[in-house]
């Protein structure tokens, strides 16, 4: 066999229709009073089975040998494919009733793909027919200025177009008439089978009832025609055979109401088969229900490597790897035998030199040990140490599909640790991710070497670490080494052993914070970089974080050591000492916070968003000397006074002004939120950067402020007001949505009215974005799939034309960089 080179989709002529077809199907009648297909139906037993008792009448196969075979319907009268109407216009818009062209074929020849920006002749070149304009009435139905045109007479025009004319006019490998039907394909049986209700009734397919009502309609035009039928009688049976047609390709065309069951559901056709998200490609050919897969809720778990998942022991029972035996493991596959089917690590199947599948039963066990030997396979149940594929969907970027390796466990969720939750996007509110087992060897090394979780710790769209330490982990890093925090030596030697942290000899009695942290910091170490928590302080301040030769001399650890995107600690880790040593720092960190954590506690409570009084009492002076700053903008805007900016009005340029006063109060009570706020669980989450912001707690504590509806005021409601309970035209702030109330001490009726607005627009938004954003990457996955980078550095599309002649313009692969940079030498 040759290379396949390209592959042409070409619209198949009446002859090959007839040609691949079987038979003619002539009775809308689909069953005998026996159950049994009728000849001549859309059920013949020619076109192929469905039951299992039963052989094709054309190849004499059974059901799952046989293929399925075409049949056709002879149409009464020509009808439009719905699919080509915008073709057939055009068409009709540039040819004669003669068949001549109705445009200059030099100009033609100059714009192969924009025909239909060229005016068409007024005059036939060839009958003299004046031209008369197209018309396209939705949803099927052609005019000539003002005179209907049938499908007959469309086909006949288009039997007149030469072939080189239609070449001419974009018709390639093919003739323009067979855009009009005179026989319609039938699919197989097999492609549209019948299912079997539980009462015993047969329940047939979409496309069956359609076509039945094709067969029906066709039949009773057929006899009307026979019998010479009124005009009016013909031209109704046309346009119904037409709108059987239609939605039998295309139940979903705009101005043509679709075909339901008589339940009322909307018939699945041959268009809807294959769009959409439930379509042939995106759910059948792209979706992931595959076998050796399992799916399954999944569950935090701070007590396995980042590298592992956790396995319920009934999933790693089912799924099986194949194993061939030799002389070196037949002893160790012959206990999996010995275990069977129901005891882990067991066995399913073995599989003999010829194919032959043996299924593992209790009462086979013996038998079948007797008979392995070199050279059979076993399928045996996952165990612990097996590599397998996680994934979450929506697969947005690449980490969203990772190798993990097996630690089969109780219970029936898969467990992660934590620390991979980001790249997953995962959280555990009963999101549910796929696990693939892999069958070959070769797809279990490229798996463990590429896609294994500490191969992906550095993004491959900015060069950071994507996966690290976040939320509890912390503010846990916080507590541990902020001044002052000492350890007992018996307590750091549980807290070390408990971390899996080996071969410490503890000398002291007792241990500060920083020193446990520092047990597990790689010596060669050494970075100094600003923490969150000492944004804005000088740099001798404690907070400032200073490492030395692996041990932590100064500052308290917090989001902008070890968290994913800014992590400087464990991005030095990544870079300077390897993916292995980042992944061991990060599974021996996590569980000494851990462990810390449960010995310390750690909560927040309603009484962290409780100010002193002198701070609730300057944040409302505050508020209300900024009131007055605004009061006095609206009268000096209605006084006219005020200054409009450029290319703006006056009264955008105050409710500019005003916007702006308004913004800045908020500003202003989250610097006196941070300043006079007690030290409280929520304010190191916010501080650490943890969990939240300052500017949640001053929603809490302080006022919610300015509720904004595309980026502006509040205006929207009633002539002139927001509401009824404002004078008209009041500019003040309570009037267009300042909240001055925290959510502790709750919002009034008015403050929650405008709360709900910006919260119906940020759930408008978000939905939006996801649909369109979700829409583009699929365009985009679709049309860069065949580029790929070559040895040479280059990248190829799948033409083998240069797409970039060094790839991303820089040659520098992010996730082997440093921040998309080579400043540093990576260590891998």
């Amino acid at each position: 066999m040759g290379t396949i080179k390209e592959i042409k989709f070409k619209m198949l002529s009446p002859q090959m229709i007839q040609k691949l077809s079987v038979m003619e199907v002539t009775t809308s009648e689909v069953y005998d009073v026996d159950a049994y297909p009728i000849d001549g139906g859309v059920m013949d037993p020619r076109m192929g089975v469905i039951d299992p008792g039963m052989r094709c009448k054309t190849c004499g196969e059974k059901l799952g040998e046989c293929p399925g075979h075409f049949g056709h319907i002879e149409l009464a009268r020509p009808v439009l494919n719905i699919l080509f109407l915008k073709e057939i216009k055009t068409l009709l818009t540039y040819s004669c009733k003669c068949g001549a062209i109705l445009a200059k074929k030099e100009d033609i020849a100059k714009k192969p793909l924009k025909i239909s920006s060229l005016p068409p002749m007024k005059v036939c070149p060839e009958c003299g027919e004046k031209y008369e304009k197209i018309k396209l009435e939705k949803p099927s139905s052609f005019y000539r200025g003002k005179t209907a045109i049938t499908a007959l007479e469309v086909r006949e025009q288009f039997e007149k177009i030469s072939d080189s004319d239609a070449n001419l006019l974009g018709i390639i490998g093919g003739r323009p008439e067979w855009m009009v039907l005179t026989i319609l394909m039938v699919p197989s049986v097999t492609t549209r089978p019948s299912i079997t209700l539980e009462n015993g009734d047969r329940s047939e397919d979409d496309l069956t009832h359609k076509l039945v009502d094709v067969v029906r309609i066709n039949k009773r035009f057929a006899d009307n025609l026979e019998i010479g039928a009124p005009d009016f009688i013909i031209e109704d049976l046309w346009e119904l055979l037409q709108y059987h047609v239609s939605t039998y390709f295309n139940n979903e065309i705009a101005s043509i109401p679709p075909a339901r069951h008589r339940s009322g559901r909307s018939l699945k056709t041959l268009s809807q088969r294959l769009k959409s998200k439930d379509g042939r490609f995106r759910h059948n050919l792209s979706g992931k229900r595959v076998n050796f897969s399992a799916r399954t809720v999944v569950s935090p778990d701070p007590n396995i490597s980042i590298n592992e998942v956790g396995v319920p022991d009934r999933i790693a029972k089912e799924l099986t790897i194949p194993i061939k035996a030799t002389k070196l493991n037949i002893t160790e596959l012959q206990k999996y035998i010995k275990n069977g089917p129901n005891v882990h690590p067991g066995a399913n199947y073995i599989v003999k030199p010829d194919g032959m599948r043996k299924k593992i039963i209790d009462d086979t066990k013996e038998m079948i040990l007797e008979e392995f030997k070199p050279g059979y396979i076993l399928e045996r149940h996952m165990i612990d140490g097996d590599i397998v594929i996680f994934n979450r969907q929506p697969s947005l970027h690449r980490m969203s599909i990772m190798a993990h390796t097996v630690k089969v466990m109780p219970h029936k969720t898969f467990r992660i640790n934590l620390c991979v939750c980001k790249p997953y996007n995962a959280d555990f509110d009963g999101d549910e991710m796929n696990l693939h087992f892999p069958q070959t060897a070769e797809a279990r090394a490229e798996a463990k070497e590429l896609m294994l979780v500490q191969e992906n710790i550095r993004s491959p769209r900015f060069g950071g670490p994507i996966i690290g330490c976040d939320q509890d982990y912390i503010s846990g890093s916080y507590l541990i080494t902020k001044k002052d925090t000492v350890f007992s030596k018996a307590d750091v030697a549980q807290i070390l052993a408990s971390a899996g942290v080996e071969n410490v000899e503890l000398k002291k009695d007792t241990y500060t914070g920083r020193e446990l942290y520092s047990f597990v910091i790689p010596k060669s170490i050494n970075v100094s970089y600003r923490s969150s928590v000492c944004e804005g302080v000088d740099e001798k301040d404690d907070d400032y974080v200073v490492i030395k030769n692996g041990q932590i001399t100064q500052g308290a650890v917090d989001d902008k050591s070890i968290s994913p995107f800014k992590g400087v600690l464990l991005d030095t880790i990544d870079f300077e000492c390897g993916h292995a040593a980042a992944r061991l720092f990060l599974d021996q960190i996590t569980r000494i916070i851990s462990e810390v954590m449960a010995r310390k506690g750690f909560t927040i409570s309603v009484g962290d968003l409780d100010m002193d009084a002198s701070v609730d009492l300057e944040i409302q002076k505050h508020m209300d000397s900024k009131f007055k700053v605004v009061e006095k903008l609206i009268d000096t805007f209605k006084k006219g006074k005020i200054d409009a900016s450029p290319g703006r009005s006056q009264a955008e340029t105050v409710e500019d002004l005003i916007m702006i006063e308004l913004n800045n109060i908020t500003n202003d009570v989250q610097k006196i939120i941070k300043s006079g706020a007690k030290e409280s669980g929520a304010l190191i989450m916010a501080k650490t950067g943890a969990r939240g912001s300052i500017q949640n707690l001053a929603y809490m504590s302080g006022m919610v402020g300015q509720e904004a509806v595309r980026g502006r005021r509040i205006f929207r409601g009633y002539k002139n007001r927001t509401l009824s309970h404002f004078k008209k035209g009041d500019l003040m702030p309570l009037a267009h949505g300042f909240v001055r109330e925290s959510f502790k001490e709750g919002i009034g009726p008015l403050g929650f009215f405008f709360e709900a607005q910006k919260g119906r627009e940020g759930i408008m938004d978000s939905s939006l974005k996801t649909r369109v954003s979700g829409y583009l990457q699929r365009r985009l996955v679709n049309a860069l799939q065949d580029i790929v980078v070559s040895e040479d550095m280059k990248a190829y599309d799948g033409t083998g034309s240069v797409v970039q002649f060094t790839a991303g313009e820089d040659g520098i692969d992010p996730s082997k960089s440093d921040r998309g940079t080579l400043d540093r030498t990576i260590h891998v």
